[in-house]
């Protein structure tokens, strides 16, 4: 069985990024019509677009529940990036619910946050490692970042289970490819000259030009980075994002999808109501900037980002603001292209072939 699977027949409700959001994820479907077994008395089927874990105050919760909607066969979903960091054992912020390495460092910004038994690391472990990348069928694609036909053609070769090895093998090439190329040595001159290192946000580093090309170079090689975190080229700017500050800029490849098929992805942190990014460390350019929070966008009119930045939710708890006012969870609803929101909410999306 291949990376590329399948998506199930008749109508769905695609759910976005949940980042731990538990409680979130509980309002969410029960407003969708959903019981905790995943039935649905109109027969529908739940969808996952990845981002299950990090930054929230529940993970293990909210793993156990999609693990057990997917394994009855009330749900699909596929991989993000975090759970691909998670099955690397690439401990990063917002972790430290499964990384012991990192329980120190997220407590400021993420605790309280609920720690899983080992057996129930070994069952989320061997959980993850049996999703797919992508989703498709005749009349919709669900990825959680790009869908780029060369790398899914790479994907839809790849058998299920090798997630962790293939990508483990191209993020070694790539760093060989920068050894052999004289670029690993740059990069380490560029730091030499930058004393402050890269994880340090009140220090804004000099535009490091080797580390952007290694940063775009790799993300491009790996056809599974790019089709769980996106489409990168180098930028102009330093920016910090993900507790670093990086020098690849994200991409909006959808300005460039001509097929007609339509995509849901998550990824992105799309918001209803303008937040500053930066708050919840992202310095990146937001690619909705011009963009209604709830119209299709892409050159077709036809993919729709459905993270609405529920993983932002720490900061509203941490400055003590309406939690979920700001930082939301939705599911599209498919074919009718409504969107749900954890608080019970509704909005019909705009654009859609435009």
């Amino acid at each position: 069985m291949s990376l590329i699977q399948s998506l199930p027949e008749g109508p769905l409700d695609i759910v976005g990024d949940i980042h731990g959001e538990f409680d979130a994820l509980l309002a969410l479907l029960s407003h969708l019509g959903y019981d905790l077994r995943g039935h649905h008395p109109q027969g529908r089927t739940l969808v996952f677009v990845g981002d299950f874990c990090d930054r929230g105050p529940d993970s293990p919760a909210v793993l156990a529940l999609v693990q057990k909607l997917v394994q009855s066969g009330r749900a699909a979903a596929v991989l993000g990036n975090h759970e691909i960091n998670l099955l690397r054992e690439d401990a990063k912020d917002g972790s430290g619910w499964f990384f012991d390495a990192r329980v120190v460092r997220d407590h400021e910004k993420y605790a309280p946050f609920q720690r899983p038994t080992p057996q129930e690391r070994q069952d989320i472990v061997q959980f993850l490692s049996s999703l797919p990348i992508g989703l498709e069928r005749a009349d919709l694609r669900v990825i959680h970042a790009a869908w780029q036909d060369e790398q899914i053609e790479a994907a839809r070769r790849l058998p299920l289970g090798s997630v962790r090895a293939e990508y483990d093998q191209w993020e070694h090439i790539a760093q060989q490819q920068a050894r052999e190329t004289a670029l690993a040595e740059r990069m380490a001159r560029e730091l030499e000259q930058w004393e402050h290192g890269l994880e340090n946000s009140q220090r804004q580093p000099p535009f490091l030009h080797a580390h952007a090309e290694y940063e775009s170079s790799k993300q491009m090689l790996n056809p599974l980075k790019v089709l769980t975190s996106g489409v990168e080229q180098k930028g102009a700017v330093p920016f910090f994002s993900g507790g670093k500050w990086r020098f690849a800029q994200r991409m909006p490849w959808w300005d460039a999808y001509t097929e007609s098929t339509p995509v849901v992805v998550g990824h992105y942190w799309r918001r209803v109501h303008q937040i500053d990014r930066g708050a919840v460390g992202k310095g990146d350019a937001d690619l909705f900037a011009s963009t209604h929070p709830f119209a299709w966008h892409g050159q077709r009119g036809n993919v729709f980002c459905v993270d609405f930045s529920a993983g932002g939710r720490w900061l509203e708890r941490k400055s003590g603001a309406v939690v979920g006012h700001d930082f939301k969870l939705a599911a599209l609803r498919w074919p009718e292209r409504v969107l749900q929101f954890d608080d019970g909410h509704v909005e019909a999306t705009t654009g859609f072939g435009v």
